[in-house]
């Protein structure tokens, strides 16, 4: 018996990085997955985002766990694509049980430097994403009328601010009212709704030549391990980073009824960033 038995998924953000990891953890647990992402370059984001070739790629892994996968290209800054994807994906898997809002960008400028672009775009991805993805999803789960979850992938930076990261943080700091909200609008139809807050994560987001700018300034040369002391002075625990299954186990978790009574939750795997003195 899987967690997850008997549950469709639909996670944004799913081709690579978190999103392809909740996918296949969720996939192992039981989960059928409704997979959407972007493939499309944004002006403003600093590395290489995600093709179809890596939404197939997470498909396949999903399809080797033993599960069934709906795979679509969607913009989240486009509620209709949003809405048709999930329809798709509705219409063969039979049902929508677990909202995982993970599709997110990252970039980095002081606000004498940044441009009204970057920080637009930003909030249209970051924040506007999230809500675009709840708009498209709880009509589905409130007609079915037999609960469901909703996760939200904040950040630490949605609990405390960073310098160069203004927009991020807003946008991160954001979809925690977002949640707070909707945890209170739909609890009485059972359904939950959480925000997990993960340090630094290490996928394509932060494996970039613009973050080594930021976190290895003066290295000559650098490679992403030079990072490494930046990151780690941030957190209590002695480590850089986490992984990408760090936070899907938490995905897991909040999505399973092991956590039929939570909600409203902003679950920290954060390393003990936000409570280091």
């Amino acid at each position: 018996m899987g967690r997850l038995d008997g549950k469709v998924a639909f996670i944004t953000g799913a081709a690579r990085g978190q999103g392809r990891s909740h996918a296949v953890r969720m996939a192992e647990e039981g989960a059928d997955v409704i997979a959407v992402d972007i493939d499309d370059q944004l002006e403003t984001v600093p590395y290489e985002l995600s093709t179809t070739s890596d939404l197939e790629e997470t498909a396949r892994l999903v399809q080797e766990a033993g599960r069934r996968v709906v795979i679509r290209k969607a913009d989240v800054r486009s509620l209709e694509q949003l809405e048709a994807a999930l329809e798709a994906g509705v219409a063969e898997l039979g049902r929508l049980d677990a909202v995982v809002a993970n599709a997110g960008i990252w970039s980095y400028d002081a606000l004498v430097d940044m441009t009204e672009q970057k920080y637009l775009e930003m909030i249209d991805v970051n924040q506007n994403g999230v809500f675009r993805t709840c708009k498209a999803a709880v009509p589905r789960l409130l007609e079915q009328g037999q609960g469901g979850t909703i996760t939200i992938i904040s950040s630490a930076a949605g609990r405390k601010g960073l310098p160069s990261l203004s927009h991020y943080s807003t946008a991160k700091h954001a979809v925690v009212g977002l949640m707070r909200s909707l945890a209170n609008e739909l609890a009485p139809h059972s359904i939950r709704v959480n925000t997990i807050h993960p340090c630094a994560v290490r996928t394509k987001m932060i494996q970039n030549d613009a973050l080594l700018e930021l976190f290895a300034p003066g290295v000559e040369n650098p490679v992403f391990e030079d990072a490494g002391d930046a990151f780690r002075r941030l957190n209590l625990l002695p480590i850089p980073w986490v992984e990408p299954i760090d936070i899907s186990h938490a995905v897991v978790y909040l999505s399973s009824d092991e956590s039929r009574y939570v909600t409203g939750v902003s679950l920290s795997i954060d390393a003990g960033q936000n409570e280091k003195p």
